[in-house]
């Protein structure tokens, strides 16, 4: 289940791509909530406090109670946060208002804990095939990520999104036969063929040739 999150807001009265940047230097950050009704109203956030708010969470779809200039809070799913492609930096968040009694469907991340037998004792390589799923479920039964366990898997085992326990309250919406995680044998480095032994043997020859060449030169130009 969710933790209660609360997040300060203020009604942002101008909008724009100017009145945005002047925001976020001034250490605010442009936001906007759809409310029940569908109609969006524009929001500014302290972008440190929501900084340390994503930090200490491992997705961006959180349930918070949005308090807007003091009034009383509004249950809202954080929907949608923008990064700066280049830079990273927050740009803008989206926030829509929910019910409690209404399911809802987000896409959760998955964390991946233990070590993989096969991994540990024979030298196989983990890999994590998808980052991320899609649930449904009621507000409150909100998880903030789903985890597998992957300390039982051998070379050659895999877990599918049906393999995850998510629990009774929580429906998977993802199709269940995508792999999750799979171990795989060590990669064995190739043996050059025969071609490419000759052609690298002709390249050393030649470099030696060149080395050979230049410092002859450089002995008759001393001369």
């Amino acid at each position: 289940m969710s933790e209660d999150i609360t997040i300060a807001a203020q009604v942002r009265k101008e909008s724009g791509t100017g009145p945005s940047g002047r925001l976020r230097r001034a250490g605010w950050l442009p936001a906007a909530v759809n409310d029940e009704d569908g109609a969006s109203h524009a929001i500014q956030l302290n972008m440190h406090d929501f900084e340390l708010l994503l930090h200490h969470h491992a997705g961006e779809h959180l349930l918070v109670d949005l308090q807007i200039d003091g009034q009383r809070g509004r249950k809202c799913l954080l929907k949608d946060v923008q990064h700066d492609p280049v830079s990273g930096g927050l740009l803008h968040a989206d926030f829509h208002e929910i019910s409690m009694t209404e399911t809802i469907a987000v896409t959760v991340p998955i964390e991946v804990v233990g070590e993989a037998v096969g991994v540990k004792t024979g030298g196989g390589v983990l890999e994590h095939l998808l980052r991320e799923v899609e649930i449904e479920c009621l507000p409150g039964d909100l998880p903030e990520q789903v985890t597998v366990d992957v300390s039982a898997l051998n070379i050659g085992d895999s877990l599918q999104v049906a393999d995850l326990q998510v629990g009774e309250k929580v429906t998977l919406l993802t199709s269940g036969d995508i792999a999750v995680v799979s171990v795989s044998a060590p990669r064995l480095e190739e043996a050059p063929t025969a071609a490419e032994e000759e052609e690298a043997a002709e390249g050393e020859e030649a470099g030696e040739g060149a080395g050979a060449a230049e410092e002859a030169s450089e002995k008759a130009e001393q001369t």
